[in-house]
């Protein structure tokens, strides 16, 4: 953020995974902090719910690293221009996936969950009780169609929901 704001591009380049923290959250901070940027997400995670979650949060652009550097370019150019890009095969599946059967409470717990925490660790971090959180991950559980926390959690990374 530092950098954005001293160099103030008119697009930046984010990938999901970053080591503070993921690109989808950098790029809306991005977004809110210096609105003439715009934002293009470059990764190796093709996965639906990252294409729907990152276009929600605003950037312009999502599309995966093993694609050819002209096309990246052309992508940036796009971004520049105004334009949102999505590789076109993402967005297909994004729409075919359709939209995440978590609420964000479920999600923030989910998460919570794939960092290891028990139940009780859960509930102190997220200010809930210790049934709330077994409610809710039942509730995931139903959802997502899991046998258990470590499925739910798989499969929720599967699709990047999580």
């Amino acid at each position: 953020m530092a950098a954005a704001e001293a160099t103030r591009p008119d697009v930046a380049v984010v990938d999901i995974e970053m080591p503070a923290r993921d690109g989808i959250s950098a790029a809306a901070d991005l977004r809110q902090r210096l609105p003439s940027c715009r934002t293009l997400i470059l990764t190796m995670y093709g996965r639906p719910g990252f294409v729907q979650r990152a276009m929600a949060s605003g950037v312009s652009g999502f599309v995966l690293k093993d694609g050819p550097a002209d096309a990246l370019a052309a992508a940036i150019r796009r971004c520049a221009a105004g334009e949102d890009v999505v590789d076109p095969s993402l967005a297909a599946q994004a729409l075919r996936a359709g939209p995440c059967p978590l609420s964000p409470r479920e999600r923030e717990i989910l998460a919570a969950c794939a960092d290891g925490l028990t139940t009780a660790e859960v509930a102190r971090q997220l200010w809930l009780t210790e049934g709330t959180v077994r409610n809710k991950v039942s509730e995931v559980l139903g959802k997502l169609g899991a046998r258990n926390r470590a499925g739910a959690v798989q499969i929720a990374k599967e699709n990047g929901w999580l």
